[in-house]
């Protein structure tokens, strides 16, 4: 493991920044007084990394990407707000990641996730671990992303918004509600077409979890009979199930209202 710390002569580090061991800088790039570069992360060239931010171990962060910047919020006022990123990211070209703004008080993102090019994580954002947002895919404000979610690219996601576990958003979608965890979504706005099996099967989720997924799936956005009713249906007739469970928690818990059946 690499021990010593690299920084490129035309970079523009603070002496004030905390740089750990094996820290690698590339040309012009520019980090600023309050942040902390964790051990062994990998900055490309002409990156700003900037705010009260962290940023954890093993990171590869490419060409461009802008972390810690201002809120694109009217109502930010320079209050100290932060951005905390966790180990074994990949943060590709042109990526923005914006600090919280008062409301929260931080940007969070998790683990070994990979966000592509110009892809951008708003103010307020809490982001999982093992996450895949593809190039220009877009999370607003306030946005929730569970675990192992996939956004494709182009994909625009209202504020306050939240996005389940294992679910997967197709490309150019317009996401204006919550999406359902373990769920296949696409559209404009984004509707649900059924379970995400290949995800399921990936994640190593047993047959027979899969199958009564698929049943509460075909209730919940098939059956065209209400939430309540198909919550109860449900209850009645699929034994009970960690998934389907953490299904129902998620669509009681929403405040926006997931989206539609296709």
């Amino acid at each position: 493991m690499n021990t010593k710390i690299n920084i490129h002569p035309t970079a523009s580090v603070h002496p004030k920044a905390k740089i750990d061991k094996g820290v690698s800088i590339g040309p012009f790039s520019i980090i600023g007084e309050n942040v902390k570069i964790s051990e062994n992360t990998v900055i490309g060239s002409s990156c700003v990394i900037d705010g009260n931010t962290k940023i954890g171990k093993c990171c590869k962060i490419f060409t461009g990407a802008i972390i810690g910047s201002e809120p694109q919020d009217l109502k930010y006022q320079g209050e100290k707000t932060q951005v905390i990123i966790g180990d074994d990211n990949t943060i590709r070209e042109y990526v923005t990641i914006s600090l919280g703004t008062i409301d929260k008080g931080k940007t969070v993102v998790g683990n070994k996730n990979l966000f592509m090019a110009y892809s951008h994580i708003a103010h307020d954002c809490l982001v999982g671990n093992e996450i895949v947002i593809a190039n220009a895919g877009t999370l607003a404000g306030h946005v929730i992303v569970e675990d192992k979610a996939i956004i494709g690219g182009m994909v625009g996601i209202h504020q306050f918004s939240k996005v389940g576990n294992l679910s997967i958003i197709g490309g150019c979608s317009k996401v204006i509600q919550d999406i359902p965890p373990f769920s296949i979504v696409d559209g404009h706005p984004a509707k649900v077409y059924g379970i995400n099996s290949i995800g399921l099967k990936r994640a190593k989720v047993p047959l027979e979890n899969v199958k009564n997924l698929k049943s509460a799936f075909k209730i919940l956005f098939k059956s065209k009979v209400s939430t309540t009713s198909a919550l109860k249906k449900i209850k009645d007739n699929i034994p009970e199930d960690p998934y389907v469970s953490y299904l129902i928690k998620f669509i009681k818990k929403s405040k926006r209202g997931v989206c539609k059946g296709s």
